[in-house]
């Protein structure tokens, strides 16, 4: 799984880059962002084309999906398998937990909306660690739920242990 060494390693030395400007996570971050909403327009689209039974807007989803794929290009650089088709699902289920999420919260369901946040934030940290090199698939052994190796002590499991990497390495309130 993550040796938490390297992941302090990998911390220190995405600092540095911050500090060298040779690296804008804050700007790959908006960009997640955008590429989940341009899933959704997808979606979107698809939805209103069946509905209404306008091939115009299949039209639209193939010039939304191009820009799509164009712009997770600039994030997803190096992948083997699956990791781009998994990467483009992890930011679309993260986006629509957020909606439901909100939906929750909006109708006085705090806990649950709280909970739906977490799991978003989950497979949001899960895209970062899968395409930022954290997570080794070949150093996956099967441990306790919770525990991220047999040397964790914390139990907080991968999902906990990406998503506080990537709220120290990932701050887009830095200009």
């Amino acid at each position: 799984m993550i040796d938490i060494k390297k992941l302090n390693e990998f911390i220190e030395k995405v600092d540095h880059m911050k500090k060298q400007e040779k690296m804008d996570l804050s700007s790959d971050e908006d960009l997640s962002i955008a590429i989940m909403n341009l899933v959704s327009i997808e979606e979107h689209f698809f939805f209103t084309g069946v509905k209404t039974n306008k091939p115009e807007y299949f039209d639209l989803l193939k010039e939304v999906r191009e820009m799509r794929k164009e712009l997770l290009k600039k994030i997803i650089k190096e992948y083997e398998g699956e990791v781009w088709c998994i990467s483009k699902h992890l930011l679309s289920a993260s986006m629509r937990l957020m909606e439901v999420g909100t939906k929750q919260l909006s109708i006085g369901n705090k806990k649950e909306a709280q909970e739906l946040f977490r799991k978003a934030y989950n497979l949001y940290s899960l895209f970062w660690g899968l395409n930022m090199k954290l997570i080794k698939t070949s150093d996956i052994k099967k441990i306790d739920d919770n525990a991220l190796n047999r040397h964790d002590v914390e139990r907080g499991g991968a999902m906990g242990k990406l998503g506080e990497l990537i709220k120290k390495a990932v701050d887009c309130c830095i200009e």
